[in-house]
């Protein structure tokens, strides 16, 4: 069963990937029953995720752009309100789901990239942080000097692609959050494919694509692929399936297939072709939640008020 209607009866739900470890979605869950706000825990859960140094797709220690530099992507949204705020290739930045917020807070604005994204960061005294560990500069420079190659070299878009054939980089950190109000928040954040081409972005940020809140209707949020989930708008498509009364199930399963369709057979000259790591979270206002992928063996990880530890369930694949 992708989902159990029989555990909606507790308001109190936590989805997530399968990476984020147990510990920080239990204390998330803790937070919950003593009265916590489902965007304050969203924030707590990816700021934990952020700060992990074993999870080389988010935050510090994230695989650097080929250039060597750690770009960072998140984006926030509150489902009460549909308001949302994101930064895409931020650098040097301590929490960038944290910053999310603040543009969502603070701005009229959804998104700020680069440059700006850093600027309003610093003025709102976000902590600075150089994101490269010492890990994730070793595999780097192995990279590079596994393909025959370093950055001198002023023809980055060969780079690039050489460089992508090895595939790291596809587990983004996703959280979909319902407090006990019966409110929404979901917040995504990754570091990106490893390798990638400076200045990047991928669905992370992009409100419709990674990530979709609605407390009226449910919320999405995808980790794989970005490319992919960005080209069929993945989370807003599969919120408003949801909307004209598509269940969570039908309308997981539909975009998981337009994902799949999409990703079509191997390319020798495209190595993220056949990139079938795509995984979608859902949950709908009542609180059911499944998850979705591109290829068997991808998990979730989910929690209510009542669960002494996340549950590990394994997302459909409608192949």
């Amino acid at each position: 069963m992708p989902y159990n209607r029989g555990m909606a009866s507790s308001s109190i739900v936590v989805l997530a990937n399968a990476e984020i470890r147990d510990e920080f979605i239990s204390e998330g869950v803790e937070r919950l029953r003593h009265g916590a706000s489902a965007g304050d825990v969203a924030e707590f859960i990816a700021c934990a995720v952020e700060d992990d140094p074993d999870e080389h797709t988010v935050g510090y220690g994230g695989w650097p752009n080929i250039l060597g530099e750690v770009e960072l992507d998140a984006s926030f949204m509150d489902g009460a309100t549909l308001r949302a705020g994101a930064v895409a290739a931020l650098k040097g930045f301590r929490h960038p789901i944290s910053i999310a917020r603040q543009v969502m807070l603070r701005l009229p604005h959804v998104l700020l990239a680069g440059e700006g994204a850093a600027r309003f960061a610093a003025e709102i005294g976000a902590e600075r942080r150089d994101m490269l560990s010492p890990e994730a500069r070793a595999a780097w420079q192995q990279r590079i000097a596994a393909i025959g190659e370093d950055t001198h070299q002023r023809d980055t878009i060969a780079l690039t692609l050489r460089a992508l054939g090895e595939r790291r980089g596809s587990d983004t950190m996703n959280v979909i959050v319902r407090d006990a109000a019966g409110h929404i928040c979901s917040a995504v954040s990754t570091s990106g494919i490893a390798w990638k081409y400076p200045g990047r972005v991928g669905d992370s940020p992009l409100v419709g694509a990674g990530n979709y809140c609605d407390d009226r209707y449910g919320a999405a949020a995808c980790m794989g692929l970005g490319e992919a989930a960005m080209r069929v708008g993945a989370a807003v498509q599969a919120v408003m399936l949801m909307r004209l009364g598509w269940s969570l199930e039908s309308a997981g399963r539909e975009v998981a297939r337009q994902l799949s369709d999409l990703l079509g057979a191997p390319a020798a000259e495209d190595p993220t072709r056949h990139a079938h790591w795509v995984r979608i979270l859902l949950m709908d206002a009542a609180g059911h939640v499944g998850a979705f992928a591109t290829r068997p063996g991808l998990c979730y990880k989910v929690q209510r008020a009542d669960d002494p530890h996340p549950l590990l369930r394994e997302a459909v694949c409608p192949a």
